[in-house]
């Protein structure tokens, strides 16, 4: 038996002289949002590093947040890595997984044998949300794929004022509230600076990778109420009028050419001037509460900027600002106040939107703008975030690094991917892509490096096709040319109508020159297919509806209890029982110490949509809330101080052929049970149907923005020993499903 020998590797040390890397990665921000892209929004400090720096105008992303980030993480297409659409399924095919694959090291990975520390801060969401619960399993999340440190989200999206937040690989709970003045953005910079000032104190020689994904602007749109209606009197003019604004600027600041013209309005999106007056001032509201995001997100980025100058680090820290797709169209045709309502089959008409909106923007709603507004947010591009058109996938990208970029303020028309990135970053490092990473042998990298362009604005673009594909719609890049394909869902793919677009001349695709170039079309048309099976792309599958269901099906179709023992921690929502569409019970094994028993047995989700069951003034009640609704039962009678099974019972007493908005899935019986005997029921056409909440689920309290009426954590007074959800069989309606699925990313 050879002798064993203990190994420790030598300490790595960094390139010489190599710069930190700082990623600010904005969420369906769109095209024109920030100042110096032609927005009215106030982003001082953005803008000053641009003036600093260089801005990109033919940066290009891949119409969704999960698949960009893979992409922009690993220097690959998405599909290759595994990620072809949302990180929150996963169909079995190759490029499909929802996960990033490990034969496709992300650039922590990279930066670390070369001496880097990385740091991850926000919103990760390239991984199976199943997988997100305290279990993990682990291997896709941060600390998994090279970063040091961790501190965000999972999800595609979560609460500002009660995040689902987690430090490293634990759920924690938020450090404050909204009326404590919490908001995640502040934290998020907070723990930015806390990591790079503890990385100066203990390892100041060595260089940093700090990934800081904002929240925002991904609804709900949340921000301070003051400043959120400072921007009222800008908007009040509209859409139409703020769309020729911003082009009128963009020609000024050089970021579009003379000649760009304005496209018509996207489909189905109305003249500003055929609103009524009060749906003219909801919708002002709504993107004031969007703009007032934005801005506030400016705000802390300076206080992260001010530090990096403070501490010496600004000359040779390399900043990249951008966007991980188009504005969202999720919003519809009239804005949200609390999209959780319609999710569940429950209407928010106007009326009620114009009650509560001096509401948007707070705790207690989940707000999303109108198509209208994303559209000019997006100016002067066609379509929005999902789409291949340039609404979609057309973003900003600023870069600044004072050390090593003599340009200030100068623009770049060149086209980028943001599978580029990561070469880009690279080559500036002169570093070569390992062949393994931890025993893993790695794909090629698929970008391409634009640092020539970085150096010299005469600098080609890249000299390889770009495909691109989500949800069906289709389109590539190639030369300064683009065919692109619109895909309505579950048509034939062989009748989509392909359209060509000379970017070079037409920078908004507005003049389609299919017919004219008919032989260019059909090569890049073939290119495409040649791209699409290099890449993982195919099968291409736009059963939209039918995904969701069987992903569902397959992780949670078994799952008929879940036991929660005392000392449980929170509980993340896709992890949590699936209680949509069914009968279930709940039932508490506790112990009531008083008559006035108090508090949480189990809750899950939080003030826009979720349920609760808990213990008031002695009484046991549960509280269903959809959308702000409340669907609320009592019992007839106190509970007695002594060991109890506590429950709910649910049952759907009628089913709709087909569920609808304002008649819900049919009608249920909510009923409580006091040691096995009914103790008050309620009927009620509401329930679950699409989702509960973004929300997690919590046992013995309610940690965030309160389900009920109760103020939060309203933690239970007795000893609760453990609560047992029983669920029977599940029939989820695909479509519905997939539409909430697909506001979430």
């Amino acid at each position: 038996m050879d002798e064993y020998k203990p190994f420790w590797p030598d300490p790595v040390k960094a390139p010489k002289d190599a710069p930190n890397i700082l990623v600010v990665l904005f969420d369906d921000v769109g095209f024109s949002d920030f100042g110096c892209y032609g927005s009215p929004i106030k982003t001082p400090t953005i803008d000053k590093l641009a003036e600093k720096g260089i801005r990109y105008t033919g940066f290009h992303t891949t119409a969704m947040c999960s698949t960009t980030r893979a992409a922009l993480l690993t220097g690959r297409n998405h599909h290759s890595v595994g990620v072809g659409c949302l990180a929150n399924f996963d169909s079995g095919y190759p490029g499909y997984r929802g996960k990033i694959a490990k034969s496709a090291g992300t650039l922590a990975e990279m930066l670390r044998p070369n001496g880097y520390r990385n740091y991850m801060i926000g919103k990760w969401h390239v991984n199976p949300l199943n997988e997100s619960g305290p279990t993990g399993p682990f291997d896709g999340w941060p600390l998994s794929r090279g970063f040091d440190r961790f501190y965000g989200f999972l999800d595609a999206e979560t609460d500002q004022y009660a995040p689902e937040l987690v430090r490293d690989n634990g759920h924690i709970d938020p450090p404050g509230d909204y009326a404590s003045g919490y908001h995640l953005t502040e934290d998020l910079v907070d723990q930015s600076i806390r990591m790079l000032a503890d990385h100066q104190a203990g390892a100041e020689e060595t260089p940093w990778l700090l990934w800081c994904a904002f929240a925002a602007c991904h609804a709900p749109h949340q921000a301070p109420k003051d400043i959120i209606k400072s921007y009222d009197p800008m908007f009040e003019g509209g859409w139409d009028k703020e769309r020729e604004q911003r082009l009128a600027r963009q020609k000024e600041l050089g970021i579009v050419p003379e000649d760009t013209q304005m496209p018509p309005r996207n489909d189905g999106v109305k003249a500003w001037e055929e609103h009524t007056k009060d749906e003219q001032r909801l919708y002002t509201r709504l993107q004031s509460a969007y703009a007032g995001m934005l801005d506030h997100t400016d705000r802390h980025i300076t206080r992260l900027i001010d530090f990096l100058e403070e501490t010496g680090q600004m000359d040779n820290t390399l900043i990249l600002v951008l966007s991980d797709n188009g504005a969202s169209q999720e919003g519809g045709r009239n804005g949200l106040v609390n999209a959780m309502g319609p999710f569940n089959l429950r209407p928010e008409p106007m009326e009620e939107k114009l009650a509560r909106i001096e509401d948007i923007g707070g705790p207690d709603t989940h707000t999303n703008f109108p198509h209208g507004w994303a559209m000019a947010a997006n100016s002067p591009l066609k379509r929005y975030k999902q789409n291949t058109h340039g609404g979609g996938i057309r973003d900003p990208l600023i870069i600044s690094w004072p050390k090593g970029l003599p340009a200030r303020g100068e623009l770049r028309h060149q086209f980028a991917h943001c599978s580029d990135v990561v070469p880009t970053l690279l080559d500036i490092l002169d570093i070569e892509p390992p062949e393994s990473i931890n025993g893993v042998k790695q794909q090629p990298i698929e970008g391409q490096s634009f640092k020539d362009s970085l150096l010299k604005s005469e600098a080609p673009s890249r000299d390889k096709p770009q495909y691109f594909e989500m949800f069906g719609h289709r389109g590539i890049w190639q030369d300064g040319w683009k065919a692109v394909a619109f895909h309505p869902m579950g048509t034939p793919f062989e009748n989509d109508q392909w359209e060509l677009y000379n970017l070079n001349e037409d920078f908004s695709e507005s003049k389609d020159l299919a017919t004219e170039h008919p032989e260019r079309l059909e090569k890049m048309i073939e290119s495409w297919w040649e791209e699409a099976r290099n890449n993982q792309v195919l099968p291409l599958d736009d059963r939209f509806a039918p995904r969701f269901a069987e992903n569902a099906e397959r992780l949670q179709g078994d799952r008929n209890i879940a036991i929660f023992h005392r000392g449980v921690g929170h509980i993340p929502s896709d992890v949590a029982p699936d209680l949509r569409s069914r009968n279930y019970r709940i039932e508490a094994d506790a112990d009531i110490l008083n008559e006035a028993s108090n508090g949480v047995l189990i809750a899950h989700g939080d003030t826009t949509s979720g349920y609760s069951l808990f213990m008031k003034d002695g009484y046991l009640v549960h509280d269903l809330n959809i959308g702000g609704e409340h669907v609320v039962v009592t019992s007839g009678k106190k509970v007695a101080p002594g060991r109890h099974l506590l429950g709910l019972r649910v049952e759907r007493l009628t089913k709709e052929e087909k569920p609808r908005m304002g008649k819900g899935m049919g009608q249920s019986r909510y009923t409580l049970t006091i040691d096995g005997e009914d103790a008050g029921s309620v009927e009620s056409h509401l329930g679950f149907f699409m989702l509960i909440s973004w929300s997690g689920l919590d046992i013995g309290r309610d940690r965030g923005n309160p389900v009920g009426d109760y103020a939060s954590p309203f933690e239970f007074d007795g000893f609760l020993r453990k609560v047992t959800v029983h669920m029977d069989t599940q029939t989820l309606d695909g479509e519905g499903v997939g539409k909430a699925e697909m506001a979430r990313e």
